[in-house]
């Protein structure tokens, strides 16, 4: 079964920050970790049930002052560490649909540490209704010695889904929600890494940061030959409210088909839609500044944009010494998405960790989504239990009050031929000493390595001119090509002067034969100092 080797724990879901630092990983981080199971006691509601019935609820709640969660948690419950969290486990013998010999399962996550609010789940078969209770006879508390009677009244902190992704009839986890808007999920033979977000509200602003929560699911009973499973959910916060739903479509990458409709009751400053969140802590770009064995450390190494223009542009990561905060302006783009495009153990070097396992995620908006920007976001971190990086679609004419917000995308959890740019893309980004390589020369060079198709049926005495630009606190000293016979692909080299060592510098460049253009847009920024 597939699960993180290294546990995260996001203070993102403990507390809006004033200032943006470090998020220490949580919700989404401990699913692939637990276990916990659940006594399916229904409450039935006859009435039929659809998107649009999430929708009017989701409206309702906007329409009425904001009322915040109570949080029912005993303190023995809240104060528990990670480790002693994770020992509560669920009975697989009490799985939903256990028995049932359907494709699909569903476990539950006991409250506890940090998730200290309780979230109702209900399941639907045949446009009615049933929710699940809680029972804490469903779970196994271990070592735990826990007063029973200080249990009444609690409730669920969240779900996983189990399909049988990997052999045969084995059920492995497909998709966890747990945590305010967080989820995440796995195609085959994927370890999990990155994780996704219902919305995104102010991120890295100073007046901090907002984390809507999804208070209510529902999940539809699937038939036993169905090979996708839908949930809806009810998101609310102080100002704002949703209705979404996911259909999952589980295989050698899982696709989420997201749909959602919004309702602010009052202004946001920046609304991010499709929120992806991951970490990168060091990599060939940014070697470790402590002696380390592992070379690489990073669940994503790059950004990924395919403008609506047809432009392809990827943006390496970084571990920045402060806060990050860079956008691409675009008009209805094609896609975006934090990719993990490094797929050699070898430049990992961590056994259980499985980072070249980690799954890129892709996002495909449907319909236009007019102007605006993808906005990257990227926090210093100490270690990698940190998720530092965040990328979202930032419109130019957000939802006013009170009005409904409609937008779709569809969500690729990718390993095996995840997205790429059709010409060629870049495979590694090395950051290396100036002219003259003595310690007191300013300057320094990039070496950026391309493979591709674009380059399989070139003759041999092909011309390829590397087109780089730099900002105006650059100085370009040289630029250089050469074919890379190891790869097959090509390597452009360029020698940069910071002209003011207290800010950054942003960079460019492609490759191109004559007018033709052979490879995607590589965009680099190299921070202050």
């Amino acid at each position: 079964m597939s699960a993180p080797a290294t546990p995260r724990l996001s203070a993102t879901l403990i507390a809006p920050l004033a200032s943006p630092t470090a998020r220490r990983r949580g919700a989404v981080r401990l699913a692939g970790w637990l276990g916990g199971g659940v006594l399916a006691m229904f409450a039935v509601a006859a009435h039929a049930f659809d998107f649009d019935t999430v929708a009017a609820r989701a409206r309702q709640l906007a329409a009425s002052p904001y009322k915040a969660p109570q949080q029912n948690l005993p303190g023995e419950l809240r104060e528990l560490s990670y480790e002693r969290y994770r020992e509560i486990e669920y009975k697989p013998e009490r799985y939903v649909w256990r028995g049932a010999r359907l494709p699909f399962e569903l476990s539950f996550f006991h409250e506890g540490m940090v998730f200290d609010q309780p979230v109702k789940i209900n399941e639907v078969v045949s446009g009615s209704v049933r929710e699940f209770r809680f029972d804490p006879a469903a779970f196994n508390y271990g070592p735990h010695k826990v007063d029973a009677g200080k249990l009444k009244g609690l409730g669920f902190a969240g779900f996983r889904v189990l399909y049988p992704l990997n052999q045969g009839k084995r059920k492995d986890e497909l998709a966890s929600f747990l945590g305010a808007s967080y989820f995440r999920a796995l195609g085959k033979d994927q370890w999990y890494g990155l994780s996704a977000r219902g919305i995104a509200v102010d991120t890295a602003l100073n007046s901090g940061e907002e984390f809507p929560r999804f208070v209510e699911y529902w999940i539809e009973r699937p038939n036993g030959s169905d090979k996708q499973l839908t949930i809806y959910a009810l998101m609310d916060s102080r100002r704002m409210s949703g209705a979404y739903r996911f259909v999952i479509k589980p295989g050698e990458e899982t696709a989420m088909e997201v749909k959602s409709r919004l309702y602010l009751r009052e202004n946001v400053t920046k609304l991010g839609l499709a929120p992806l969140t991951s970490m990168y802590l060091f990599g060939e770009n940014q070697p470790s500044p402590t002696t380390d064995f592992r070379p690489e450390v990073h669940d994503s190494d790059g950004l990924s944009i395919h403008l609506g223009t047809g432009e392809w542009v990827w943006r390496p990561l970084i571990n920045p010494k402060r806060l990050l905060v860079t956008s691409f302006t675009a008009t209805n783009p094609q896609g975006f998405g934090l990719m993990q495009r490094d797929r050699n153990f070898g430049n990992y070097q961590e056994i259980g960790a499985w980072y070249e396992r980690r799954p890129s995620g892709w996002i495909e908006p449907r319909g236009n989504w007019g102007s605006g920007r993808v906005e990257l976001v990227q926090i210093p971190t100490p270690d990698e239990t940190n998720d530092n990086i965040v990328a979202y679609w930032v419109p130019d004419n957000p939802p006013k009050p009170r009005q409904p917000f409609d937008y779709e995308y569809r969500l690729l959890w990718q390993k095996d031929g995840e997205q790429l740019p059709p010409l060629s893309w870049v495979t590694q980004t090395r950051l290396g000493q100036g002219l003259t390589r003595k310690q007191d020369d300013p300057s320094f060079s990039l070496v950026v390595d391309f493979e591709g198709p674009a380059f399989r049926k070139l003759p041999a005495d092909v011309r390829i001119d590397p087109v780089v630009s730099a900002d105006a606190n650059g100085e370009l000293l040289k630029t250089s090509v050469q074919r890379n016979d190891a790869t097959g692909g090509w390597r452009m080299t360029m020698v940069i002067r910071r002209k003011d060592e207290t800010k950054p510098v942003e960079l460019r460049g492609y490759l191109r034969n004559g007018n033709t253009t052979l490879s995607e847009t590589w965009s680099y920024i190299l921070p202050p100092g």
